[in-house]
């Protein structure tokens, strides 16, 4: 164990990338008449960059790059919809801004690329973020019923891929993870999310979005308190088809609404500096990214490349799992966390302590910077000192982050 004059060492080090501040929208069910859905999604994003500028009296124009996350570019979201928020939140035209796709995993991508940015010298002060409208710019809908690959791909998966829904099936049947322990982590989610509301465990993290009707949305509209898993028990799978039924023909189809994450509207953001420029902006650093991992997987089973990614992240880092204080392991879906609890044989009690994306939404191109400020408010709550990120992303691959608190 290092000692603690090596600890100070590191804690000083002017190279580290460190967070400052991380702030979001609440989460707002992405269909027409959800609580965000009259927002336009540029306008959102811009919300939550004002307000992150606010809460640290930071001015705009010294921000070297605005870096967000996006999945279904297309409609309201496309055109570079990042620099489209970086205007409308009233940035000098001068600040530049990118919007990646990772799918799922976007903004976590952001964070990453904003992060190494710092470390490798191109950057001083950088904002990661994310948004996504899924009740205006709906899942799927910039695929426009097009084919996303051609006859190179037909070559070598002559069976087709399929979608997210279908791949955590897979991973559920190949697993062994029942329907009633699928329903009970849902529920469990519900409960941990109603719990942190309750305590306040949110409100440094939350922003109030107003509302065009002159209202304002102040908490997350996604989580249900009273989910039960006898309730959960009730709802039917949501991905079989007869075709699909056919060509999988040992399925017994466990993935419902109610294990699922839901479809979601929201943003976040992450102010992302050298420790230097922080102590000459008299800004109090919070974390700093200790070591980053990516991996691809299976296209087919798509959602298990947290498990290479998460390996990869320990070799990394030199940190063990039973030394990490909490993970937030997004929940797409309900056999994903249990799939990396069982594989890495990890404490369920610092699994998502806050509830998950099942309960609090998962706005696709928001989730990845939406995870890091709950896991880095968690952490200063409960004295923690390491904590873990990682996400399954469409295609097949994942992102994993371990992030270190600073005192």
């Amino acid at each position: 164990m290092a000692s603690m004059a090596a600890q100070a060492a590191v804690n000083r080090d002017t190279t580290d990338a460190v967070i400052v501040d991380v702030v979001r929208t609440p989460s707002g069910r992405g269909k027409p008449g959800g609580a965000l859905s009259d927002i336009h999604p540029a306008d959102l994003l811009a919300g939550v960059l004002v307000e992150l500028l606010r809460r640290n009296d930071l001015d705009p124009a010294l921000v070297d790059d605005v870096i967000g996350g996006c999945v279904t570019q297309s409609g309201e979201q496309a055109g570079n919809i990042t620099r489209t928020a970086v205007l409308s939140a009233g940035f000098p035209e001068s600040v530049p801004a990118v919007t990646v796709d990772r799918q799922c995993g976007s903004s976590q991508q952001a964070a990453a690329f904003a992060a190494q940015g710092v470390r490798a010298g191109a950057y001083d002060i950088v904002i990661a973020c994310g948004v996504e409208s899924m009740s205006r710019a709906p899942l799927g809908s910039n695929v426009g019923g097009a084919s996303l690959g051609g006859a190179l791909l037909a070559q070598r998966y002559p069976d087709g891929l399929v979608n997210q829904g279908v791949a955590a099936e897979l991973i559920a049947q190949q697993w062994g993870i029942e329907r009633d322990a699928l329903d009970a982590f849902a529920a469990r989610s519900h409960q941990r999310a109603a719990t942190a509301v309750a305590s306040g465990a949110f409100e440094n993290e939350l922003i109030p979005v107003p509302t065009p009707d002159s209202g304002s949305v102040t908490a997350d509209e996604t989580i249900r308190p009273s989910t039960s898993p006898e309730a959960l028990a009730a709802l039917s799978p949501s991905f079989r088809t007869d075709r699909l039924a056919e060509r999988f023909p040992h399925l017994d189809w466990r993935i419902t609404p109610g294990n699922s994450s839901p479809l979601t509207d929201g943003a976040s953001a992450a102010l992302i500096m050298s420790a230097a420029a922080a102590e000459r902006l008299g800004l109090r650093p919070r974390a700093r990214f200790h070591s980053f991992a990516v991996a691809g997987s299976d296209p087919l089973l798509m959602l298990t490349g947290i498990l290479p990614a998460t390996r990869k992240l320990l070799d990394r880092s030199g940190v063990r799992i039973d030394e990490i204080d909490a993970y937030e392991v997004n929940e797409a879906f309900a056999p994903i966390p249990l799939l990396w609890l069982r594989e890495f044989d990890a404490d369920p009690a610092r699994l998502n302590p806050r509830g998950g994306a099942i309960a609090l939404g998962h706005a696709l191109g928001s989730s990845g910077t939406r995870l890091l400020g709950t896991l880095v408010n968690e952490l200063e709550a409960t004295g923690g000192r390491y904590g873990l990120q990682t996400m399954c992303e469409g295609g097949g691959t994942a992102n994993a982050t371990l992030i270190e608190i600073l005192r």
